[in-house]
């Protein structure tokens, strides 16, 4: 018996000269790409700057945080939230005719690779981008961050529902239409049970990051509580910067604990 492991360790092709050279090329690679980097100095104030921000968070402006008029963080944090999750509603209704029309297994494959196309050309434009597009087509305020929220979420949403769709098991169906279910019935009852959980799973990590670029997009004022932040922090008023990064602290625990929840609840049934 040890012989015969023996022999095949021997006769086993010898790879290492190949890991090696892979090593080899990795490593050019990174140092290729570390020679681009450049270290710049920081500026003088730089640690006080950050020493203020951390102040400003530990001890936040709370006439700013518990004021509850359009100007306060409560309102600002509310419409950021509004805007997150209606991106995510509009995405996800765009994306499920898309995705369908999308997958091959359902469709014929010169239509899926339109779909797939049209889905790979808006994931590959950043969210920054539609931001500043909208804003010059609507103006700024919450619709262009609608906007964009939702044809953001289109890219990845649409992509992770052909996967699903892909994964469908057609013996429950085949069985379906063998009971004489009509069309209707099978989609109610072989196609939603399958895709739903894998649908919500998918949406609730979308509207997660939909919520923190609602918050960038305020930068280029698509609404939200981004620009009220780059305001108070280009006017040192870090007070205020700290009661709007406490506000955004709370508001994404706050949603973590509730994904989490509905993780759960989706997992288990």
């Amino acid at each position: 018996m040890e012989n015969t492991i023996k022999a095949a360790y021997e006769n086993a092709p010898k790879t290492w000269i190949y890991k090696l050279l892979l090593a080899f090329a990795i490593a050019c690679v990174l140092a290729w790409s570390s020679s681009t980097v450049v270290i710049s100095n920081a500026t003088g104030n730089g640690l006080e700057v950050a020493g203020n921000i951390l102040s400003g968070i530990f001890h936040p402006d709370t006439k700013l945080l518990f004021n509850f008029t359009t100007s306060g963080v409560a309102y600002l944090l509310l419409e950021t939230l509004c805007i997150a999750f209606l991106g995510t509603i509009v995405g996800a209704v765009i994306s499920v005719p898309l995705s369908f029309l999308s997958a091959p297994n359902l469709m014929p494959r010169p239509i899926a690779l339109i779909g797939r196309f049209a889905i790979a050309a808006i994931r590959t434009i950043p969210a920054f981008i539609y931001g500043l597009m909208f804003i010059r087509v609507t103006g700024p305020g919450p619709f262009a961050g609608l906007l964009t929220m939702s044809l953001c979420s289109i890219g990845m949403v649409s992509k992770n529902f052909i996967e699903s769709i892909e994964d469908l098991d057609k013996r429950i169906l085949e069985s379906l239409d063998a009971a004489g279910c009509t069309t209707f019935q099978k989609i109610r009852y072989g196609i939603l049970p399958q895709l739903f959980p894998d649908f919500m799973s998918t949406l609730i990590y979308r509207f997660d990051m939909n919520l923190r670029d609602a918050t960038v997009l305020g930068l280029v004022g698509a609404g939200g509580i981004g620009a009220p932040l780059i305001f108070a922090m280009s006017a040192y008023r870090w007070n205020e910067v700290g009661s709007i990064l406490l506000g955004l602290i709370l508001l994404v625990l706050i949603i973590e604990w509730i994904s989490a929840k509905i993780r759960t609840k989706l997992t288990r049934g």
